[in-house]
């Protein structure tokens, strides 16, 4: 029995189709229900020569330095389901099901690479470059959920994006393929989606493919055709069309729009999965101006607000979206894993609970809640637009709190 892909789906705008030369990156992730996911920041930090890093489940060579990452992540796991690194380059994952069961073996999860990614690339291409050496090393594999009972398995599909280009990067155990993006609106979902327009690919990918009888050599590569179950890689994204009917002017509101969007199902409510966080991410293709990654660390956008992040040195860190940490007695890290469940929620995702509670008993009051909530997120945002707008060069000491006081001012409404 395949396990269904939880139903995540992954933007990013180019000019023509978004804003004054921005780059509107996107991302709602599908995960377990109860799952609770956590936004951290990691500065860049240089490390000894012969160092290893402690990924989810294995332990790889560490390299010699690398870069400030802020992640939105499920907080029981090392890697990350979306982020960005201080040089502007953004990487989310889709879990996706191929011809080809995923490994159970403990080995990289397709979220592991996404940190990795970050950490290592200073642009998007060395960001691929990064991810498919590790697979090529170390393999991608073991459980993608905090189960004890079953495990579920996934290959991995990227989007990762930087002021210039995109990269969409489709993954079957260590084999992959790549295509380049640099104009228009791209979505990803937990399909396939490459077919014959491929940019780069693993050099043994058609040989492996011909051995396996997939593939006989006389018809176009078609990388989904080949990779796919059946007829699974027809139907795609239904974001995208609401992105490019904005004609020219796609914004970090139009992205956020998109992704509260339940019925187009790009915001997933379903009986398994939810959309337990969101991104958005705007980068300016002029590099003199900074980039803005916006985070709600709380699941369901529709009742989330998008809270503005830029990288600049001794950024405020902001616990209140942070899990609590319960090193080596932590039930992931001990073998056999996921024997209990600790409680993983942060401060921030308590209060929603609270609020979504309250949403869903006193319509009044919860409808007058969500319009305060929104008024704070759309100020936040008018004033990115401001710094993303203005000649003068940004003072770093103006946006050192920026998340943290957008999160602190969220949880004081809830009080």
């Amino acid at each position: 029995r395949m396990a269904a892909a939880p139903p995540s789906y992954c933007f990013v705008a180019f000019p023509p189709c978004s804003k004054d030369g921005l780059v509107v990156f996107g991302k709602n992730s599908a995960r377990p229900r109860d799952e609770v996911q956590e936004v951290v920041y990691f500065a860049a930090a240089a490390h000894d020569p012969g160092s290893k890093v402690e990924c989810t489940y294995i332990e790889i060579e560490q390299v010699p330095k690398t870069h400030a990452v802020v992640l939105s992540r499920p907080s029981w796991l090392w890697g990350a389901e979306m982020g960005a690194n201080e040089h502007g380059v953004c990487v989310a994952n889709e879990a996706v099901v191929t011809r080809e069961p995923a490994s159970e073996s403990e080995a990289l999860l397709g979220m592991d690479l996404v940190r990795l990614g970050l950490e290592r690339g200073a642009t998007a291409k060395e960001a691929l470059d990064v991810i498919v050496a590790l697979l090529e090393e170390h393999g991608q594999g073991g459980n993608y959920y905090e189960d004890g009972s079953s495990c579920h398995t996934f290959q991995s599909a990227f989007l990762i994006v930087d002021r210039s280009e995109a990269w969409i990067l489709e993954t079957s155990g260590k084999y992959w393929a790549a295509e380049k993006i640099t104009e228009g609106v791209k979505c990803i979902c937990n399909q396939l989606s490459l077919t014959t327009k491929i940019d780069a690919e693993h050099p043994e990918l058609r040989d492996y493919v011909r051995s396996q009888g997939w593939w006989n050599g006389d018809s176009d590569f078609n990388f989904s055709e080949v990779f796919s179950l059946a007829d699974d890689h027809l139907t795609c994204c239904s974001g995208k069309e609401s992105l490019e009917k904005q004609g020219g002017d796609v914004s970090a509101q139009a992205m956020i729009d998109v992704l509260r969007d339940k019925d187009s199902g790009v915001c997933v409510d379903s009986e398994s999965f939810l959309t337990t966080a969101s991104i958005v991410s705007v980068l300016p293709q002029d590099p003199s101006f900074p980039c803005v990654h916006y985070f709600t660390g709380t699941p369901d956008p529709s009742r989330s607000i998008f809270k503005p992040f830029i990288f600049v040195d001794d950024v405020k860190l902001v616990p209140k979206v942070q899990s609590p940490s319960f090193g080596n007695d932590d039930p992931a890290k001990k073998i056999p894993r996921f024997q209990e469940k600790p409680d993983r929620r942060h401060e921030l995702y308590k209060a929603h609970e609270w609020a979504r509670s309250l949403l869903e008993n006193d319509q009044d009051k919860g409808q007058k809640l969500m319009r305060i909530m929104l008024d704070l997120e759309k100020q936040g945002l008018e004033a990115m637009e401001d710094i993303l707008t203005r000649t003068e060069v940004l003072d770093p000491a103006e946006v050192v709190d920026l998340f943290y006081d957008c999160v602190d001012t969220e949880l004081k409404f809830f009080k």
